[in-house]
């Protein structure tokens, strides 16, 4: 490799901003002078918050990277997700290694995945927008005189205060034909609300920072209603006191390089009601609620949901369900119909939930009526998870949520899935009655600790009457 075409971007923290000590985190390119970045504290797990860390570079051809651990005598470090195979050399506390590709890093000491360093490392941003340009609001680090552009555009004021950014009202409406776009270093309090928008682009290296927002506001850090032809990429989320984002009767949206952590109940990562064309690549969801689900209609949207990709995503639930399908509909109707869903290359580093209801790394639960039919699930890595099950496969009627039970599951696809750990609790394949069925549900080189699953039994899997058609290959 040429490392002299290698470059690398490091974006200082602003005033305000909240370190966590528990590491030093450096890069270079190679031969070059080491460069410190900002380590920001990310709180983690809703059951017993704690005080986790945050890194992020952004990085074209070969970079190297020094992490020195601060808290105690290092004895042994992982990182995470185990597939990316990350060589290092560990002298003292400090552990190095090298990077030539994007990618979200988990670096945990001693054992403790709720002290641990989170690093993500993005490509050189080539796409940034023109400043001046007329439909950019480009909100950049500490003071900078944008509030003019705002005003004349009757936009809420933005407040600039030690370069940690507030909207008047919490509220950051998005015009459509608009991008917005928080530069690297730049720290927003505020949700960004797409509502009856179009051709809207929110990007850039910046952080939605909501962790002192009350939980009654139900702010999201990114809200997407009624809306069309958006898109949502590289920033980053901490700590919102709902979702991350919301998704409600939208079409044509695109998800990329999104990274979220939060710490409260119902703040899952990313959810959506009632839509269509959704594409997620390349996230990072920490959430204590599910990281990703996939509903029909709730409250005041209506409709179907469909064609939903899903890639190259690591998925860490400290609380509920890596991936959900099905639970809400129309249940005052004839339910809705989920369809047409594909997770694909798929990182899953934690399930954990005390609740047997709500078990499953991978869950399928169809209620108010809803019939959920072609899922594909392929190229899912599973890593040692503390609490929980593999897969939950499930015509059911949850009555804390649903007026009544769903309708049907079928033609369900899981190619190339290995989960290394213990199965303590065994996965669930099972209809709700002879007419609530759940039909035609395949795996293919399904692998427990390297071994590979040849029938139900072999995979520990629990299924009831009302089941057909699971086959393995």
């Amino acid at each position: 490799m040429n490392h002299s075409a290698s470059e690398l971007v490091v974006y200082s923290a602003p005033e305000g901003a909240v370190r966590n000590p528990d590491f030093t985190v450096k890069a270079r390119v190679p031969g070059g002078e080491w460069r410190e970045l900002f380590p920001y504290l990310v709180r983690v797990d809703m059951h017993d918050v704690r005080e986790a860390s945050m890194a992020a570079l952004d990085l074209q051809g070969l970079v190297e990277v020094e992490v020195t651990y601060n808290r105690e005598q290092l004895r042994e470090v992982e990182i995470r997700p185990l597939s990316k195979n990350v060589n290092r050399t560990v002298q003292g506390n400090t552990i190095t290694f090298q990077l030539d590709r994007p990618c979200q890093l988990s670096i945990e000491a001693n054992g403790d995945r709720f002290h641990n360093l989170h690093l993500f490392a993005i490509a050189l941003d080539a796409n940034a927008p023109d400043p001046q340009s007329p439909d950019v609001l480009f909100i950049e680090p500490g003071d900078y005189a944008v509030h003019e552009k705002i005003k004349l555009n009757r936009k809420p004021i933005v407040y600039f205060g030690a370069g940690m950014h507030r909207f008047e009202d919490g509220l950051f409406h998005i015009p459509s034909n608009t991008t917005v776009y928080l530069a690297g270093g730049a720290v927003i309090v505020g949700s960004l609300v797409c509502d009856h928008a179009e051709n809207v682009r929110i990007g850039g290296r910046g952080i939605v920072y909501l962790r002192d927002i009350e939980k009654t506001t139900y702010w999201r850090s990114v809200q997407i209603n009624y809306s069309r032809n958006v898109t949502v990429e590289d920033i980053i989320s901490i700590d919102p006191p709902h979702y991350s984002i919301h998704l409600g009767q939208s079409e044509n949206v695109h998800i990329r390089g999104f990274k979220s952590f939060s710490t409260r109940g119902w703040c899952d990562g990313i959810d959506m009601m009632s839509c269509r064309n959704i594409h997620i690549e390349d996230v990072f969801l920490r959430t204590s609620d599910d990281c990703i689900a996939i509903y029909g209609s709730r409250g005041e949207f209506k409709g179907d949901t469909c064609n939903v990709r899903v890639s190259g995503a690591v998925l860490w639930a400290d609380v509920a369900h890596p991936i959900m399908i099905g639970v809400h509909g129309d249940h005052e109707g004839n339910g809705d119909t989920i369809e047409n869903i594909t997770f694909y290359d798929i990182d899953i580093l934690e399930h954990h939930e005390p609740q047997d209801g709500y078990w499953g790394c991978m869950a399928i639960n169809a209620g108010d009526q809803n019939t959920v039919r072609h899922v594909s699930f392929q190229d899912i890595r599973v890593e040692p998870f503390e609490l929980g099950r593999l897969i939950d496969i499930r015509v059911f009627w949850n009555e804390k949520y649903n007026p009544c039970p769903g309708s049907r599951v079928e033609h369900v696809f899981f190619r190339n899935l290995s989960y290394t750990g213990e199965c303590g609790n065994p996965s669930v394949i099972a209809g709700y009655d002879a007419d609530r069925l759940v039909d035609g549900v395949h795996f293919r080189n399904l692998r427990l600790n390297g071994k590979l699953v040849r029938n139900a039994q072999e995979g520990h899997f629990l299924l009831n009457d009302f089941q057909r058609n699971v086959t393995f290959e």
